[in-house]
């Protein structure tokens, strides 16, 4: 049976420390196992109903009542028009797939936002902060790796789908030239970019992952992209200031970079690149960024 951390906890369901610790003194329904050094540790049925309970709080109900309802109670409540704002309940219901690696449950959730939304949105509002929440997207508070990878690997079928879908660009529209440099592997974040871009008309030159920086110089040559874009998500013994450096070498094109913010010291304020922190910062450069 998997085993999570109170820090893991919190970071997947939003429940502060002090109030689990509260919880578990006053209430029945949270009961953490320890380790022999006495540190608290949460089974994944435990995880999903604390997920579930965040939902219920978060909607207005008292925990007092929370603590006397079966969890045959707190489904059928959650099911029965519970709505959430900002995504959360679709948020716990994603992590929930996961954890079950539920493929159908995890697609139906997402099928349902498009239709209401439409993809960009479900992909801004929705998969991002699902990803960043769980520590897929920047590499931080990494949980769970079985079960990310089935989730990955779903998302990323779901997005190469969505672009093959889309529009080719036009002969004369702006170009973007994406890829991450040597030993980065978390693709998912580039391919959103890949999407959005895309979406918005840009002709999108996409190399992937654990690109040889050598390499881009030879592409700018044969592409002439208006911009470049790259993500440093893995931290890694040779600084991603040094990566950067070698990548501004291989052309006089206008850098974005994203990623990991303690993969970045020293990095965010360089005149030459621009960095995103959210993909709507990406969303408006792409509309700001005039081409070449």
């Amino acid at each position: 049976m998997s085993k999570y951390t109170m820090a893991q906890i919190v970071a997947l369901t939003g429940i502060k420390a002090h109030t689990l610790r509260k919880w578990e003194t006053r209430y029945n329904f949270l009961d953490p196992e320890r380790t022999d050094t006495n540190i608290r540790y949460y089974s994944g049925e435990q995880l999903k109903k604390l997920l579930n309970i965040a939902v219920l709080t978060r909607n207005g109900y008292r925990i007092s009542k929370i603590d006397k309802m079966t969890d045959d109670e707190i489904h059928e409540t959650i099911s029965d028009g519970i709505t959430e704002g900002h995504y959360e309940g679709e948020i716990s219901a994603l992590i929930v797939s996961m954890l079950n690696m539920d493929e159908v449950g995890f697609n139906d959730v997402l099928r349902t936002q498009i239709v209401k939304k439409g993809l960009l949105a479900t992909v801004t509002e929705l998969i991002y902060p699902f990803l960043n929440q769980v520590g897929v997207l920047w590499g931080i508070n990494k949980v769970m790796p079985a079960q990310e990878h089935f989730i990955s690997n779903l998302i990323k079928r779901k997005m190469y789908a969505s672009i093959d879908l889309l529009a080719y660009p036009q002969k004369n529209a702006p170009s973007i030239l994406m890829f991450l440099t040597e030993d980065e592997y978390h693709e998912i974040a580039l391919l959103l970019a890949y999407y959005i871009a895309r979406e918005m008309g840009w002709c999108v030159y996409y190399l992937g992952q654990d690109v040889p920086t050598e390499n881009i110089k030879q592409v700018i040559q044969e592409v002439n992209p208006d911009l470049m874009l790259s993500m440093f998500v893995t931290p890694t013994e040779h600084p991603a200031k040094v990566k950067v450096e070698a990548i501004l070498e291989q052309g006089n094109v206008p850098l974005l970079i994203s990623g990991n913010p303690i993969n970045l010291e020293g990095i965010m304020d360089d005149e030459r690149i621009i960095y995103l922190s959210h993909p709507d910062d990406l969303i408006k450069n792409l509309r700001t960024i005039k081409p070449a």
